[in-house]
Parts: structure tokens; C-alpha cells; sequence
């Protein structure tokens, strides 16, 4: 059976179906990327009109990041009879990144009145709730394979290494912009990640979730990882093309969002 069906007639994934929703999902995660490509998502200094009724930014991005750790706990807890405490701790670092992004990023916004197409946030809630599934789902159905000393595997010592590195970058290139915001006129940001790429943030963003699938060591960690590169990577490579027409001064060796590469 790919489902588990409870009495009050929630459907809880089992293992097989789980394995075969986080495959097609990365095909989807295939398809995004180069789609993205083409389409630059209209929010930020890419909103533009078109895109159908709008929401203030700040209530947008509460809604959009929400869900990930909603969806998260509902599928991790659900049925989780027996605990087992390296995964409570992946839980636990899955909810410190969506604390922040749902409920101290959103408020720590400039501009955060700016309109954000409701289209965008229906697109990222879907985004959120599916990796949040996935994530939260996996961990509760193979907890078994996390055992004590797991905590002292070199995948799971890289993975936190690499989570908090990125986290940490992730949270000063977000400061470094707000800096800039304080006026209307967007401005080159420096310092930090920023000294080799565009994107420090989103440079950031994406070695955390790189130390969630190592540390973690699964499809569905993999599978956020490939998504958070699906949607962050075309994204930074049209924001360094609107930096470059922007600014003629722009530097010209700085990069899109990894180093010296792209």
C-alpha cells in the first residue's frame, strides 16, 4: 500500500510512497530551474505588474515560510510514537532557519509595504509545505537509522559545520542589505560574502541546506538542497545582470552566488 490511512481519514505516507514523491519532486526541481531562466519571479527589485492581485511583502513572506515548519511538525509528530533524539535535533535546527525566516526576517524588512503578487506567495507556500512534508516525513519514518552515534559520523559533524557557516553568512549578508535599505535607492552592498558575490544571502542559504543533506544524509535533505538551488541560483544570476546594468561601477570580478565560478 503507498498510504496509511488513519481513522479520522488523514493519509499518512508510508515509505514507498514517500520515496516516489520526493523523486518526482526533484523532477519538478529540474523543470523549475530552467524555467527560471526565462522567468524571473516578480517580487522584489523584479515586481513588476501582470501577476494578478498583490499582498504587502512582510504578510507575504510570514505566509510563504510558515508553512515549511507547519508542515514539517505535523508530518514528523504524526504518528511518531517513540522519539528518537538526533532527529528531534534536526528538528530542532530545521525550526531555528524557519523561525527566523517566518517571524524575525519578516519584520526586520525595509520597505516591507512593497507590493508581493499573490501568485509568488501561493507559489512559495506550495514549495515550503512540499519540502516540509518530505523533510518532517522522512525523519519520522527512519528515525531508526539515526542512532547516538550518529552525532559523531563525519556526515552529520560536516553537515552542522556547513548549516551554521551558511546560516551565519545568511544572516549577516541579510544585515549588510538592510544597512543599504534605509533609503528608496537600492545601492551596491559590500563586506562579507558580498566582497565575491552578488548574493551573499542567498550564497549562504544554499551551504545551509547543503549541511542539511549531509547531515542528515537522506533523499529528502538532497532533495530540499537541489530545490534551494533550483530556485536561488537563476535568481542570483538575474540579480547580478540588474546590479551590472544598474551600476557601471559595479566590480567586475564579483560573482552571481558561488565564488570565483558562477
Amino acid at each position: 500500500m503507498d498510504a496509511v490511512v488513519q481513522g479520522n481519514g488523514a493519509i499518512i505516507l508510508d515509505a514507498s510512497y514517500l520515496r516516489t514523491l520526493m523523486i518526482l519532486w526533484l523532477c519538478v526541481a529540474l523543470g523549475t530551474f530552467f524555467l527560471l531562466f526565462f522567468v524571473t519571479a516578480p517580487y522584489g527589485r523584479h515586481t513588476r505588474g501582470g501577476w494578478g492581485p498583490a499582498l504587502p511583502a512582510r504578510f507575504g513572506w510570514i505566509l510563504m515560510e510558515a508553512v515549511a515548519p507547519l508542515a514539517f511538525l505535523y508530518f514528523f509528530l504524526k504518528g511518531n510514537k517513540s522519539p528518537n533524539w538526533v532527529t528531534v535535533l534536526f528538528l530542532g535546527l530545521f525550526l531555528l532557519h524557519y523561525i527566523n525566516r517566518s517571524f524575525i526576517y519578516p519584520f526586520r524588512m525595509k520597505n516591507s509595504d512593497r507590493p508581493m503578487a499573490l501568485t509568488v506567495i501561493l507559489m512559495g507556500m506550495l514549495f515550503n509545505s512540499v519540502n516540509g512534508l518530505l523533510n518532517g516525513r522522512y525523519l519520522n519514518l527512519f528515525a531508526f537509522r539515526y542512532a547516538p552515534g550518529w552525532l559523531l559520523d563525519i556526515r552529520f559533524i560536516t553537515g552542522v559545520v556547513l548549516f551554521f557557516f551558511g546560516m551565519a553568512i545568511n544572516l549577516h549578508s541579510d544585515g549588510i542589505l538592510r544597512s543599504l535599505r534605509a533609503e528608496s535607492e537600492y545601492r551596491i552592498p559590500h563586506g562579507g560574502a558580498f566582497q565575491l558575490v552578488s548574493c551573499g544571502n542567498y550564497l549562504g542559504e544554499l551551504i545551509e541546506w547543503i549541511g542539511w543533506a549531509f547531515l542528515t544524509w537522506s533523499l529528502a535533505g538532497l532533495t530540499f538542497t537541489v530545490w534551494t538551488a533550483a530556485n536561488l541560483v537563476p535568481r542570483a544570476l538575474a540579480h547580478h545582470r540588474w546590479y551590472q546594468s544598474k551600476f557601471p561601477d559595479y566590480p567586475q570580478k564579483r560573482k552571481a552566488i558561488i565564488p570565483y565560478i558562477l
